[in-house]
């Protein structure tokens, strides 16, 4: 009998495996029992990772609406800052310059038109945070105000021709965001457009948008246009609650919730797959064992890791650096993989929009970096168009790469010509909470406006120099100053709204912020 061909030597496992996940055995290719098991048990984790990735814009969402539940505001209901929001509430990034309102509206029952303000900027995004729509200055309206409709994935009922923008939802609920701009350092006037023009109505079939024609011809039933319906505001300047999603294991009890409170078409296959992994399954309880309740603290641990390492300090391949090669501690991680997290923003020029070649693929850091820091996702969030939208550099670390003390004294400086067209501010933020940060200060916050702290004062040269520290230091005035917490490590967040040319060119760049030594005796 001829000898057998050897095996390629590419194609033999060894008995005996080395990795820096442990030893594997085999016996002439079969895993050992313990092998076996040990692969197991790490794929487990794995998936448990990879969930807690795949699923943390979901939680994040989810989290957001379970505490609004709580302080009494339902679906529908809007909640509005009035005298913006302030270091009471934990808050992903949010800002203390413009009016917020924020609303879930629940798509279970028929489509829902919402009739939004003018010059409110406004964002839907589904219960995945994926961007449904633009409403205000950069939707189709182009902040003249407008009216919107949402349908849910089960509706198959007639839509409007026309008098509206209609959006399908891949999710039950669609999440609104709005920001309006206070009118001379005064919030009142956005606040109170807010209330008299915001409306949130049910669809009704065959009314408004619906013409007597479509009606004739069999398309569409024939209804009496809805009267628009002023939604219930609930005031939220001044109320604590906390809408972060959790880093411990209670994560996934959080991502189950979200899960059954959607459709199974809702998310992707290949999204979905690492979440069905580990039990989370549409329709199926969710009741995991010992073991598994061990796996999940130690995955959620890892993942925790994971994506603060990659949205606190970032690698410089991750493409956020929007100084490389400086040694800058400015970033952006919306620049690293654009709103949808695939390319960069593409650049704009007076030939058009130049788009960056799509690879195909998505890219996992930036999507993980932007919902562990922020919420709401839309292209307006990054786009590379001068006085249009807002741009944000987030610095979490001093000028050496020392992380920012709450005990430590502090000074950033920012040269001539702040590239912002309508104004400028900084905001601190809490290391483990990622919302602002606590202190007697209740808005921490440096900026050009002068409402909600006295705007900053310009130094002889123009520049502005921002001091970071517990107490005010001797000689810098008060709007020059945002407070700091012993004990508490921070990160600085700047933004430019409606930025100009000198930004997006890099003509214009911020300071480091820089350590400052002690007083001497």
């Amino acid at each position: 009998m001829p000898e057998p061909d050897p095996v390629p030597a590419s194609l033999v496992t060894p008995d005996t495996v080395k990795t820096t996940a442990g030893t594997f055995v085999f016996t002439d290719g079969l895993p050992t029992p313990e092998t076996a098991a040990a692969v197991y048990g790490r794929l487990d984790r794995l998936h448990a990772v990879e969930a807690y990735r795949a699923g943390l814009p979901a939680v994040s969402l989810w989290a957001m609406r379970r505490a609004m539940l709580a302080a009494g505001v339902a679906d529908g209901d809007v909640l509005v800052f009035s005298e913006l929001m302030d270091c009471r509430s934990l808050f992903l990034t949010a800002n203390a310059d413009t009016v917020y309102f924020l609303t879930f509206l629940d798509l279970g029952e028929g489509p829902v038109v919402v009739d939004v303000p003018p010059d409110c900027l406004t964002v839907a995004d589904d219960m995945w945070f994926r961007w449904v729509t633009d409403l205000g200055p950069p939707g189709p309206d182009r902040g003249e105000g407008g009216r919107y409709l949402f349908a849910g994935p089960g509706y198959q009922g007639p839509l409007p021709e026309g008098g509206m923008f209609v959006h399908r939802v891949r999710t039950n609920r669609v999440w609104l965001l709005g920001r309006c701009f206070l009118e001379d350092d005064n919030p009142a006037p956005a606040a109170r457009r807010i209330r008299e023009q915001l409306k949130i109505t049910p669809y009704t079939p065959g009314g408004y948008g619906t013409s007597v024609g479509s009606f004739l011809l069999g398309r569409s039933p024939l209804a009496q246009p809805a009267e628009p319906r002023t939604p219930r505001f609930v005031e939220g300047s001044g109320l604590a609650i906390n809408t972060v999603a959790p880093v411990d294991a209670s994560f996934f009890t959080l991502l189950d919730e979200a899960v059954q409170a959607e459709p199974a078409t809702a998310l992707d296959p290949g999204a979905a797959a690492p979440i069905a992994a580990i039990g989370i399954v549409k329709d199926e309880p969710f009741a995991p064992d010992g073991y598994w309740q061990e796996v999940l603290e130690d995955a959620a641990a890892t993942a925790n890791a994971y994506v603060r390492a990659v949205a606190m300090r970032p690698r410089a391949a991750e493409g956020s650096d929007l100084y490389p090669g400086t040694g800058s501690r400015w970033t952006s991680p919306p620049s690293g993989g654009g709103f949808d997290f695939r390319t960069p923003p593409p650049p704009v020029t007076p030939e058009g929009r130049g788009p960056f070649p799509d690879h195909g693929a998505g890219r996992l850091t930036a999507r993980a970096s932007f919902f562990y820091l922020a919420t709401g996702v839309t292209p307006a969030m990054c786009m590379n168009l001068p006085r249009i939208g807002s741009q944000y550099l987030w610095s979490t670390m001093d000028s050496t790469g020392l992380p920012l003390e709450g005990d430590r004294t502090y000074r950033l400086i920012l040269p001539p010509g702040i590239p912002a067209e309508k104004f400028w501010s900084i905001t601190l933020y809490d290391n483990q909470t990622r919302s602002m940060l606590a202190t007697d200060q209740r808005f921490p916050r440096a900026g050009s406006q002068a409402y909600p702290t006295p705007a900053a004062v310009p130094d002889k040269d123009g520049s502005v120099s921002l001091w970071f520290d517990p107490v005010l230091p001797d000689g810098v005035p008060e709007g020059n100053w945002v407070q700091t917490a012993p004990g508490r490590n921070w990160f600085a967040l700047l933004r430019l709204y409606s930025p100009l040319p000198a930004f997006f060119d890099r003509s214009w760049r911020p300071g480091e912020i820089e350590l400052q030594a002690p007083a001497t005796a």
